[in-house]
């Protein structure tokens, strides 16, 4: 028997909201079988069963927040011996006061209990993800001896991944910052100290002598007062962050949920409301005289900058274009594309394919032909190495497509694109575009792609240059699909649908004449979409 602790979910997350309970209390589940599913501020992810067994108790109910190394939820192996699951049993059957949950285990902390009222907790440094073993301090929000409240940001850690936000996991006051900005700071190690406010307090009494007895009553009937404000008001880590982004007290703020949980819709009617303006500022205001008003709207309009953090997908994006920019040297090449056939071809089999369950669109022919070009000019499906000495040739084409997802710009791709029939690829591109615009796309989608596609022609716009997903040599901008007049064989004038598409390679392995053979072979295939089947395996 052992409980499940709650792992690092990446990129700082200390909590998430229990969204819903995918098992009961009792309920045999098999290993890797989804268990509950959480949020964090960055997507809902599924938490799956470490091995097989058979669950004993749930820590949280719906709508609790769960902290990141604290217990879920608690599992009996099948391995167990019959004693332990004898025990098991006979606990999770014992009476509960009612209204109570059982009790929880309390997380490990880095601390020195028995060292007096200035006994500190060391924040570790949590796993990031994807493997990050450290990652460089790039700017500490705090100083030492700064008071800090819980969920505030302090510090800026950045990884080969992104720019992390660190935040504190309880109130308190720092007493200690181990690193100095641009030091490596490695993952499970001290980052910083601070002295819990529960353990601070006593310090700040007993210094201050008491002058009078009338006036111990007073400080001890206030202690409840202020212990009842610090109480934590349920709200998930979303809600906190945009409470935080607009400068907001959460206390301030009204929850309609279960328990005053304060949800998303109550921040956002918190802002709307109208700031007051007490009557005799309002009165002096009007009295002065209309060139000093005007000159002070003048001066209001001039400060309304709204500032607004570059953190999160927006900032790993941000860092990754401007390296790709600036260390690739990009050759553009544009061509006009006659897509009349396959549109027509498109809308014969999209019943048949609605009728196996799969949606067609055009995106699956432009995979699977560039799949087919690919295997005649494989340098466009390569990587580079970093000092440019050697070209890796993939054997897989993995293409990805830029989704405007619900935290940002991603590329997931589709893996073996050329092994994939139409059918199969347009099931995995509506999985994956379904997956970016609800914000569960797994980092296994995002990895290992070696081609990629934007098509910000879904958006307007023809022509466009866009920038190579690093480590990727090449992409492809689809723009807007036109009638326009062109002349047939016979030298009439006729309607055709002409997409432009606009090619960016790594000009340090791609020249212009094998882009150009490139694009022209995956051309033939589109303007001619029956040729595929001869090339087809």
């Amino acid at each position: 028997m052992s409980d499940f602790i709650l792992p690092d979910i990446g990129e700082g997350i200390v909590e998430c909201e229990l969204v819903k309970w995918l098992v009961s209390e009792g309920d045999l589940i098999e290993e890797d079988q989804p268990v509950a599913e959480v949020m964090t501020d960055k997507a809902l992810v599924e938490i799956p069963a470490p091995y097989k067994g058979r669950v004993t108790r749930l820590y949280h109910r719906e709508g609790d927040i769960a902290k990141v190394h604290a217990p879920l939820f608690e599992l009996v192996g099948e391995d167990d011996s019959g004693d332990s699951t004898a025990q098991a049993t006979s606990d999770a059957k014992e009476p509960q006061p009612s209204g109570e949950q059982p009790p929880t285990p309390a997380p490990k902390t880095v601390s020195a209990p028995d060292q007096g009222d200035d006994a500190t907790e060391d924040f570790i440094l949590p796993d990031i993800g994807e493997g990050i073993v450290e990652c460089e301090v790039v700017e500490w929000r705090v100083a030492e001896g700064d008071e800090i409240e819980e969920d505030q940001p302090v510090v800026d850690v950045m990884t080969d991944k992104a720019m992390v936000e660190i935040t504190a996991p309880k109130a308190g006051r720092v007493t200690k910052l181990y690193h100095q900005q641009q030091e490596m700071a490695q993952v499970h190690s001290p980052l910083f100290a601070f002295i819990p406010r529960e353990r601070d307090e006593p310090v700040e009494s007993k210094a201050k002598p008491s002058q009078a007895p009338a006036q111990d009553a007073a400080p001890a009937a206030a202690q409840p007062a202020a212990a009842k404000n610090r109480q934590r008001i349920p709200a998930s880590p979303a809600v906190r962050r945009l409470v935080r982004e607009h400068s907001l007290n959460l206390a301030d703020i009204n929850g309609s949920g279960k328990d005053g949980r304060v949800l998303k819709a109550d921040v956002l009617a918190h802002l709307e409301k109208p700031a007051a303006q007490p009557s005799s500022q309002a009165t002096s205001a009007e009295a002065k005289p209309t060139q000093a008003s005007d000159g002070r709207r003048r001066a209001a309009g001039e400060q309304e900058v709204r500032v607004e953090p570059i953190k999160g997908m927006k900032a790993a994006m941000a860092r990754k274009m401007v390296t790709s920019a600036s260390t690739i040297p990009h050759f553009i090449y544009s061509e006009d594309i006659d897509v009349t056939d396959l549109l027509a071809l498109r809308e014969k089999l999209k019943v048949e394919a609605e009728a196996r369950g799969s949606r067609l669109t055009l995106m699956p022919f432009f995979m699977k032909s560039m799949a087919l070009a690919v295997q005649d000019f494989p340098v466009l499906n390569s990587r580079v190495n970093d000092d440019c000495t050697e070209i890796h040739y993939l054997s897989q084409c993995n293409i990805g497509m830029a989704v405007d997802g619900k935290s940002g710009l991603i590329v997931p791709n589709v893996k073996s694109v050329e092994s994939l029939t139409l059918l199969g690829v347009a099931d995995e591109v509506a999985r994956l575009t379904e997956a970016a615009r609800s914000g569960r796309v797994s980092q296994e989608d995002l990895k290992g792609g070696t081609i990629s596609i934007s098509n910000i022609g879904a958006l307007g716009g023809t022509y466009a240059s866009p920038i190579i997903n690093a480590p990727e040599v090449a992409i492809v901008a689809l723009g807007r699909t036109q009638k326009l007049p062109r002349f047939d064989a016979n030298g009439q004038v006729v309607e055709r649908a002409i997409l432009t598409v606009s090619w960016a390679g790594d000009h340090r392995i791609i020249d212009g004449g094998t882009i150009a053979r490139f694009c022209n072979r995956w051309k033939s295939y589109l303007e001619s979409p029956q040729s595929m089947l001869l090339h087809m395996g």
